[in-house]
């Protein structure tokens, strides 16, 4: 095919946004999935390298010398540590809190480099037996491919965004065989917004991500599980009770992470380079007497799962991972949280429905039902977002039967969770930079910005005794969908929408006779001109509501203008470009 042709084929296909972005996000699944297939054989290299075989960590680990148990980890952290020092420091850790600031703060701009540093690092620090995941790397490798791809072809922020989170969804939708917890992964968690906008690129690229690892490792769930289910309704407190306890516990090994960073940070005096080593030999004398937690540990999983560990060793594996993964990624290897998290709530589920069962073993399933639910609620409490929790306990083991109990479990896990810490595990690595998001949103920035320098001056305000015929025909000749209802001097009395009239609208004979003072709701959610837009986006995302009527403080029903979200994001992109010119 001649050169022109092709050129001008590619600016045809440009010229279609949703077919461009379409076909961008495929490629970004390709990527991602061919990326995690990649990665996960160089982990295999490197247990080969170090362990002499291939498989199951445990299972090498368990036949390998006492020194070999103990120094490995810490030869991978003298590998680990002058790699990610010097060549990209943003590879230190879990990766996840640094393409969520990437999104918000850079408009999804990753270095390149950052994919293969990662990449490397986290495969010697999983190898080698550190007590990290695989997903934070692949989410952040993912990442940066899609931010590679849509920097190459000068995408704007808004797409950009969106390439970004394709790659995390790709990454997490291959690693764990989950396409629909990868999209619910990148909404809830990268880009903080639900926005069905982004919803099908990323549906895209999860599905071919997915396709990718399915045609090379085959369409086996991730995790084999017994088919449990609800035995009686008198497990239901139960589960709400694991709920509470699988959120202390989460906000307990986020505050445990941190604070073994604190320390490595202040009480090791020594180069940073040096300190994952410091971090392996800790974890190779732990391992020496627990080697359940060396690496993933999906091995110590499918035995909870399966209830064949005794209650001793779920409470000691329970303790035991959180003081090694904290170790881990405090004293800066590479890799992730949510395999440690996962492996956490099984053990601890695996105590509690051991001590359910025992205490009430007609009422109650086996310990391995527990295990499972317990795996969503940690989760749940240390990401804070339930839907990801939820979806890929469901797909890693395609058991519906106990989707009731996961989901109540995991939604009270972050109930409970976010009101004994505001930060999830993510969050709170930024907030200890001062760095604080809020829907994606940098919320220093949005503090920032006042309401009366953001919102659209003026309404289309709705007097209250306008009929319904008047209505539909000022609707004609409006942009809008909402409308605030005022009275007889100008002041505000309401807010009417298409919702709220939309069933009256149908009925004949009415149109003369019903007043918009009658379908208007009362309760109106103003903002004063002098509040700022993070006080306008708690507003507007509480009540899920798309305008706010904007009131003078001195009289609150006194309308002067109103602030959507499209107001929001467009100061705060504003607000965010100037940022960054500050800091150039």
């Amino acid at each position: 095919m001649p050169k022109a042709t092709v050129t001008n084929l590619f600016d045809s296909i440009k010229q279609h946004e949703n077919t461009y972005v379409s076909i961008m996000a495929f490629i970004v699944g390709l990527l991602a999935g061919g990326g995690a297939i990649l990665f996960h054989y160089m982990i295999e290299a490197v247990q080969w390298l170090f362990f002499g075989g291939f498989g199951e960590l445990f299972d090498l680990v368990e036949t390998a010398p006492a020194y070999k148990k103990l120094l490995v980890p810490a030869a991978g952290g003298l590998i680990v540590g002058p790699i990610i020092y010097y060549f990209a420091r943003e590879a230190k850790g879990h990766g996840v809190p640094e393409v969520m600031s990437a999104v918000a703060l850079r408009g999804g701009v990753i270095r390149k480099r950052v994919a293969g540093i990662k990449s490397l690092a986290s495969a010697i620090s999983i190898g080698t037996g550190s007590s990290v995941g695989s997903e934070g790397p692949i989410v952040q490798i993912g990442s940066a491919m899609g931010s590679a791809i849509g920097q190459a072809l000068n995408f704007p922020g808004a797409r950009m965004k969106s390439m970004v989170a394709c790659g995390a969804a790709g990454g997490i939708a291959a690693i764990f065989n989950a396409p629909i917890a990868g999209v619910m992964f990148s909404l809830e968690i990268i880009l903080g917004d639900i926005a069905f906008s982004t919803f099908s690129p990323l549906v895209i690229s999860a599905v071919t991500a997915t396709v990718i690892s399915r045609a090379w490792w085959g369409d086996e769930p991730t995790l084999l599980v017994p088919s449990y289910e609800l035995v009686s309704p008198w497990e239901i407190p139960a589960y709400i009770l694991l709920g509470f306890i699988a959120a202390a516990v989460a906000v307990f090994f986020s505050k445990s992470l941190y604070r073994c960073e604190d320390f490595f940070d202040e009480r090791v005096n020594m180069p940073e380079y040096l300190k994952p080593a410091i971090g392996g030999l800790l974890i190779g004398a732990i391992g020496l007497l627990v080697p359940q937690i060396y690496g993933v540990g999906y091995h110590t999983i499918d035995l909870a799962l399966f209830g064949e560990l005794p209650l001793y060793l779920l409470a000691l594996l329970l303790i035991m991972k959180i003081v090694a993964t904290s170790l881990s990624l405090g004293s800066g290897s590479s890799g992730g949280v949510f395999a440690p998290s996962l492996f956490i709530g099984a053990v601890m589920g695996g105590a509690f429905g051991k001590i359910a069962h025992s205490l009430f073993p007609a009422l109650s399933a086996t310990s391995g039902a527990y295990a499972l639910v317990g795996m969503g609620a940690v989760v749940a409490g240390t990401t804070y977002a339930p839907i990801t929790a939820i979806m890929i306990i469901f797909e890693m083991t395609s058991d519906y039967e106990i989707i009731l109990p996961l989901m109540l479990t995991c939604i009270t896990s972050t109930i409970f969770a976010s009101f004994l810490s505001k930060e999830s595990i993510y969050t709170l690595k930024l907030a200890r930079k001062g760095i604080k998001l809020q829907a994606g949103k940098e919320v220093n920035i949005l503090k920032s910005i006042l309401v009366k320098d953001a919102m659209a001056k003026g309404a289309q305000t709705v007097p209250e005794n306008m009929t319904l015929r008047k209505f539909n025909k000022f609707l004609e000749k409006s942009k809008h969908a909402n409308f605030p209802v005022v009275d007889s001097e100008g002041l505000i009395s309401g807010i009417i929408s298409f919702q709220d009239f939309r069933e009256a609208v149908f009925e004949s004979g009415l149109e003369d006779l019903i007043v918009v003072k009658e379908l208007a709701t009362e309760k109106v959610i103003t903002i004063t001109e002098g509040e700022n837009l993070d006080d306008a986006l708690s507003k507007i995302g509480t009540r899920n509501i798309e305008q706010l009527p904007v009131v003078k403080k001195e009289n609150p029903r006194k309308i002067i203008g109103m602030l959507s979200r499209r107001d929001i994001i467009s100061a705060y992109n504003k607000g965010l470009l100037e940022h960054r010119l500050r800091e150039q």
